[in-house]
C-alpha cells in the first residue's frame, strides 16, 4: 500500500500537473489520489480567492470525484487515470480531525498519492516529493517545515536553466539553510510534461526499493 506525498513551497507552481503526470505515467498502480485544502476566512488555501472551499458545518468534507471532464484539480487526476479520487478540506489547522477518515481511505487504497504538505505532519509516506520555483519568493510555512523530509526536489521550469543546482536554489530563499537540501535528488519539468523520464524512474525505482525492504523485515 505505497503512499506517495507531493508538496510545494507555494501555490501555482505545478504540483497538481505533476500528481497528474505521474498518475498518468504509471496507470498500473491503479492510483487513489487525493488533494488537501485547508480553508481559513473564506478563502481557500490553495489560490488564496475566495471560493467554495468551506464546508457547510465549518470543520471538514470529504468528497469523492466523479467528473473527469470539469478542470478542477480533482477532476485531472481522474482524467489522467486515477482509479479514485477524493477532495478533502479543512479548516487550517484541523487537518488532524480528518486523519481517522483519511486513514481509512488509505487503509482501502492499493496504491496513493496525496498533494499536500501538511499531511506529513501524520504520515510517514514511501516517497515524499517537493515541487519548487525559484522565481517565486513565497515559501509557505508548512512547505518549510517538512522539508527536510522530502525525498527528492522538482523544479519547476519551462526551460530548465543549464547548471542549476541545489546550492542555486537556495540562493532564492536565502533563510533557508542548503544542508536542508544538498545530496537530494533535483529533477526538472518541462511543461507541458510534467513527469520527466528520470522523475518516473526514480520514483518507481524507490517504491521497489521500500516494497523490498517491507518485505524482508
Amino acid at each position: 500500500m505505497p503512499i506517495i506525498v507531493i508538496g510545494g513551497h507555494t501555490r501555482n507552481i505545478g504540483k497538481t500537473s505533476v500528481v497528474a503526470g505521474l498518475i498518468s505515467a504509471l496507470p498500473q498502480m491503479n492510483w487513489t489520489a487525493i488533494k488537501i485544502t485547508q480553508f481559513g476566512h473564506n478563502l481557500c488555501s490553495a489560490n488564496g480567492e475566495p471560493c467554495d472551499c468551506q464546508t457547510a458545518d465549518h470543520t471538514i468534507a470529504i468528497s469523492e470525484e466523479r467528473n473527469p471532464t470539469t478542470g478542477t484539480d480533482t477532476s485531472r487526476f481522474l482524467a489522467a487515470g486515477a482509479a479514485r479520487v477524493f477532495w478533502v478540506r479543512t479548516r487550517q489547522g484541523q487537518l488532524a480531525e480528518a486523519m481517522p477518515r483519511l486513514r481509512k481511505l488509505l487503509a482501502d487504497s492499493e496504491n496513493t498519492i496525496i498533494e499536500s504538505n501538511s499531511v506529513l505532519r501524520f504520515l510517514k509516506p514511501d516517497l515524499s516529493l517537493s515541487v519548487l520555483d525559484p522565481t517565486i519568493a513565497d515559501f509557505k510555512p508548512s512547505a518549510l517545515r517538512y522539508l527536510d523530509r522530502t525525498d527528492a526536489l522538482i523544479v519547476s521550469h519551462s526551460a530548465p536553466p543549464t547548471g542549476t543546482t541545489i546550492e542555486s536554489l537556495t540562493r532564492a530563499w536565502p533563510a533557508i539553510s542548503s544542508s536542508m537540501l544538498t545530496k537530494k535528488p533535483l529533477f526538472f519539468t518541462n511543461p507541458p510534461v510534467y513527469a520527466s523520464d528520470d522523475l518516473i524512474q526514480f520514483v518507481t525505482a524507490e517504491l521497489r526499493r521500500n516494497e523490498f525492504a517491507s518485505r524482508s523485515s
